[in-house]
Formats: C-alpha cells, structure tokens, sequence
C-alpha cells in the first residue's frame, strides 16, 4: 500500500516533470506598447523587449533591438547604432529585423541607396518602404499588437502598398512575434522576381554568428554550407550570449507561398526567409521564382519568431514550431 508521504513525493515528482518538459509554457505576461515619434517601444512583464523604427528618411522599416526574456540583446546592433562595438560593419543594410526584397518590379527593396557599396545595383533602381499610417496598436494583458501601412516607393513613383502586422507574447523563458506582411498590387501588377536578397530576416548579434555560435533547421541539419539555399519549416540560431544561452528561431507558416520556404541563412549572422529565390538558391536555370501579383491583388506572408532561453532542445522548438503550424 503506498503511504501518504509516497503519494505526496509522487505528486511532487510529476508536477517538476511537467514544469520541466522541453516547450513547457509558463503564464503570459503582459504587453505594452508606447509610441514615441517615428518608434515604438515594446514591453513583455515591464521589461523592454523591441523597438520598431519606421523614419520615413530611412529606406525601411526594421526592429532594433531584439531581446530575450532575460533581458539579453538578440540582434545586431550596427548600423543601427553607428557607435556599437565588437561588430562587423558588413552588410549595414541588413537591419536587426525586416521584411523587404532585392527585386519587386525590377527594383531593389533589399538594398538601400545611402549604401550603394554593398550593392550591384545603380542608386536608380533603389526602392523605398515609407510609412503612411497606423492602422492598429494596442497592448494587453496577455499580447500586443500592431499595424502599419506602407507605400512601396521606386525612383518613378509609388508601385504599390505593404501591410506589417505584428503580434507580442511572452513568459518567463521565452518571446514571439507573429509577423505578417501583405503586398497590395494597388498601383498595377507586382512582379517578385528571384533572386537571393530577400525576404523577412534576422540579422543576429556578433556572439551568434557561427562559429562560436550554431545555426540548425527542423530536419537537424547545421551550419552555412547545410542549410543556405535549403527548404525547411524553420532556422535556429543559438549559442551564447552575455553569459546566456539562447536562440533565435523564425518558423514558416505552412499556408505560405512554396511553403516550406528556401533560406538565405549565411554564417555570418544573416537569417532570412526567401520564398522567391529558386533559380538562385538551386543554380538551376530551369527554375523561376518569380511570383505575379496582378493589379488589384495581394501576397500575405506569415511567420513566427521564437527567442528562447537553452538551445533548440532544451527550448521545445520544434513543439513551439508544431503550435504554430497547428489549424486553428
């Protein structure tokens, strides 16, 4: 007969197993959301999480900085801060997180003109995200949200819009965001050409880069030379960060187009979605990546991102993953 005391030490046992299960959720914290000027700041349990940057003097529209929720910077922080420290200056065109494209109607949203080094293109065919409206934001006690409109800008004109739609929780070990993006064919047919700049991505802090740090996808292949160019459901980054380790994941939703999605995924610290970049990514010539929006019409495209305390184990990722793929 099990004693009292047993049954109790049982019990205990059981509840420690649960709360430690790789992906165990713990209660959500709450969301505030403070716009001042061209930013929004974003607080998960009153600690800062991410700051949305949306000057109409800047070529796009990008989150700098990421962090976990211990507190630790996730993304880097060059160009966005010109004085930061102990970063590659490559690349400043590669915010800490954007959504943008090398070749929408044969211009170059990737790239940015105040930095044409880093760039084959002439500074004409450099495009432009510029904000027009908040169309939502809010905090809670649970999530927070918001919604922005943008006018897709080439050097002759207006081409199109851009919706970016944007959901905030968290807990004590972890931090997501629901992003989606909507491209509106409102100024004619939008043609997403192929190429390898693009699409939604993560340009991760200097500690991340791999070496020292890792990079993984669902399958469980690692490294550049496994996973750049590759389709997979989502991309981890991780290692060691400020005395933590964490990790940096972006899932693809498997409603989006040519889900699962190819990855511009570079050792370096760049992480990105791309859709679009067939021909490029397999060097067959045979392939074409581009995507037609006729007049009238729209993309939408949806991801997660999933900061995380451990590493991609020890985190539950690919549970994390299997919730967000999960029909609603």
């Amino acid at each position: 007969m099990i004693t009292a005391r047993a049954l109790a030490l049982l019990c205990l046992t059981l509840a420690v197993g649960v709360v430690s299960q790789p992906g165990a959720r713990s209660a959500a914290l709450p969301v505030e959301l403070t716009r001042r000027g061209y930013q929004v700041d974003v607080h998960i349990g009153g600690r800062p999480f991410a700051t949305y940057s949306f000057d109409p003097s800047v070529a796009k529209p990008y989150w700098s900085p990421l962090r976990s929720a211990h507190g630790t910077v996730v993304t880097r922080g060059f160009p966005m801060t010109p004085s930061a420290t102990g970063e590659d200056r490559d690349e400043p065109h590669q915010r800490a997180m954007y959504f943008a494209h090398g070749d929408i109607n044969g211009f170059d949203f990737w790239g940015e003109a105040a930095f044409p080094r880093w760039s084959d293109h002439p500074l004409s065919t450099f495009g432009r995200t510029v904000f027009r409206t908040f169309d939502e934001i809010h905090g809670g006690a649970d999530s927070g949200s918001l919604q922005a409109t943008f006018d897709l800008v080439a050097p002759t004109g207006a081409i199109g819009e851009e919706t970016q739609t944007y959901r905030f929780g968290g807990d004590e070990q972890s931090r997501t965001i629901d992003c989606e993006f909507a491209i509106h064919a409102t100024h004619g047919a939008i043609v997403m050409g192929d190429t390898k700049e693009g699409t939604f991505a993560i340009r991760v802090v200097k500690a991340l880069d791999s070496p020292p740090g890792h990079m993984v996808n669902a399958s469980g292949a690692s490294g550049e030379k496994a996973i750049w160019g590759k389709r997979s459901t989502w991309v981890d980054y991780y290692g060691r960060v400020a005395g933590e380790d964490v990790g940096v994941a972006i899932f693809d939703h498997p409603q989006n187009l040519r889900a699962p999605t190819y990855w511009h995924a570079r050792a370096y610290g760049l992480l990105a979605a791309n859709p679009f970049g067939l021909r490029a990514f397999t060097g067959d010539r045979r392939q074409n990546g581009r995507y037609d929006i006729p007049a009238g019409g729209s993309l939408v495209l949806r991801y997660r991102v999933f900061i995380h305390h451990g590493n991609p184990s020890q985190a539950g990722v690919a549970e994390a993953y299997r919730r967000f793929a999960a029909p609603n």
